[in-house]
């Protein structure tokens, strides 16, 4: 991978984007950019900007792209940033990917785009696996970690639930917001000339993915 790079991950819901960015960071020894822990670190400092978005999440609303571009902007400008980074989560919209192509120039960033090409089937049957204590909060796995006894915690003997989120409609929606919302921003970098490395992903297990990672982008 090329010094001083902008790394931006992107894969669909439940693909282990999030996973991929804490291997890939400790790797690649780069600061992880989440917009998400950003907000939750201004919020707790105090600062103008965590008051702000403070306001806005308490009244229930969306935080704006302005306002987003300007925390990352202020966060990409600190020291741990200057010999690369990798972003995970942003940006979300093309007006977003915009700001951040003309921040990256100014910061003289050179540009990597790592998109996760997992099938969708593949995360549901996944996702939609998934169970966990409502009394000690453990969780399990129908397909790759099974309880002992059928829908039951080993440790509690609770019987196991299934958050909302892991149902299969939801997910369905989450994926069609996906593909909406990011395939514009895909289509951006790519006329913008950046980078764009795919890796397909869903099997296997993440130090496995990170290893694949780390060679496409080895390539010249």
């Amino acid at each position: 991978m090329i010094p001083n790079s902008a790394l931006l991950l992107f894969g669909p819901p439940g693909s282990g984007k999030g996973t991929q960015a804490v291997l890939l960071a400790d790797a690649l020894r780069l600061p992880r950019i989440s917009t998400g822990d950003i907000f939750r670190q201004h919020v707790k400092d105090g600062t103008v900007l965590g008051r702000e978005v403070q306001a806005i999440m308490q009244a229930g609303q969306l935080v704006s792209d302005e306002l987003v571009n300007r925390i990352v902007e202020s966060r990409l400008e600190q020291p741990d940033c200057a010999g690369g980074f990798i972003l995970d989560g942003y940006p979300r919209t093309v007006p977003q990917a915009e700001l951040l192509d003309r921040l990256l120039e100014r910061l003289g960033k050179s540009r990597v785009v790592v998109n996760l090409l997992v099938d969708y089937n593949i995360i549901v049957g996944r996702i939609t696996a998934r169970r966990s204590c409502p009394v000690c909060g453990a969780s399990y796995n129908l397909v790759s970690k099974p309880p002992q006894q059928d829908l039951v915690c080993d440790r509690e003997g609770a019987g196991l639930v299934q958050r909302e989120d892991d149902q299969e409609e939801v997910m369905r929606k989450r994926f069609e917001a996906y593909d909406l919302q990011t395939l514009p921003v895909l289509d951006f970098f790519r006329e913008a000339g950046y980078r764009v490395v795919e890796v397909v992903g869903g099997n296997g297990a993440p130090e496995e993915l990170t290893a694949a990672i780390r060679a496409r982008l080895d390539e010249e």
